[in-house]
């Protein structure tokens, strides 16, 4: 499945894979919407850049970060990002990025991508079998539902474990079209019917679930691994 980044071909071998994210009226300035510390602001940015750039099959290896947010946020918008490096355990992941300094916004903007790299290869859409399974990984929240609602989402290390699994044959994270417009993009080549116990058109704000297709043989572990967070979907041919 062809997944929302760009695409650079480097070499006879390699592509490149960019993924972005971005957040506005969300941080520390008076006009903000919601009111989260920067380092909050950055982590959950930096996590669905990576979730998207990695669900396209990249290795990550560098992270860019826009800061319109004024001097005083870089340091905390970095540590966000460094706290979700060491998370997942890629501290040879650099950072980079810049500043607006000329202009003060009145809202807290900021954008964020990450660069990676995977082996050349065609796109190809997926098509459901009898033995594959659908489940959703968390539950989709916007907004100050991510503070309130923590447990609820996909842990950042619970997605990269899943996408190292040689029976997770595919992995989404979910965007703000929801849980229903993800999987329609994904099995576009079949007329399917979904039904699960959560909200399938809510936003997942920053990718606070993902989806998974695997290998049926594969489901007790699946379903162990995830825990609580574990979410099936039914699928209708």
């Amino acid at each position: 499945m062809k997944r929302d980044v760009a695409i650079i071909p480097f070499n006879d071998r390699l592509e490149l894979v960019v993924a972005c994210d971005n957040s506005g009226a969300i941080g520390m300035k008076p006009d903000d919407q919601v009111a989260v510390p920067y380092e909050i602001v950055s982590y959950y940015s930096f996590r669905v850049a990576f979730m998207e750039c990695v669900s396209a099959g990249a290795v990550p290896f560098s992270v860019v970060l826009y800061n319109f947010c004024g001097d005083r946020a870089w340091f905390s918008l970095k540590e966000g990002i460094t706290k979700g490096i060491r998370e997942l355990g890629l501290e040879e992941l650099s950072i980079t990025g810049s500043t607006e300094t000329n202009f003060s916004l009145s809202q807290s903007a900021v954008g964020i991508s990450v660069l990676g790299k995977r082996e050349k290869r065609k796109e190809a859409p997926l098509c459901l079998t009898e033995q594959m399974k659908v489940a959703v990984i968390g539950k989709p929240l916007v907004g100050n539902e991510v503070i309130e609602c923590n447990g609820d989402v996909a842990p950042l290390r619970l997605f990269q474990w899943f996408s190292r699994q040689k029976k997770v044959l595919s992995i989404v994270p979910v965007g703000s079209k929801g849980i229903l417009y993800e999987l329609r993009e994904l099995f576009a080549a079949q007329s399917l019917q979904f039904s699960s116990p959560l909200n399938m058109e809510k936003t997942a704000g920053p990718s606070t679930c993902f989806i998974v297709v695997y290998d049926a043989a594969a489901e007790d572990n699946i379903r162990m691994r995830a825990g609580r967070l574990f979410h099936p979907v039914q699928v209708i041919t």
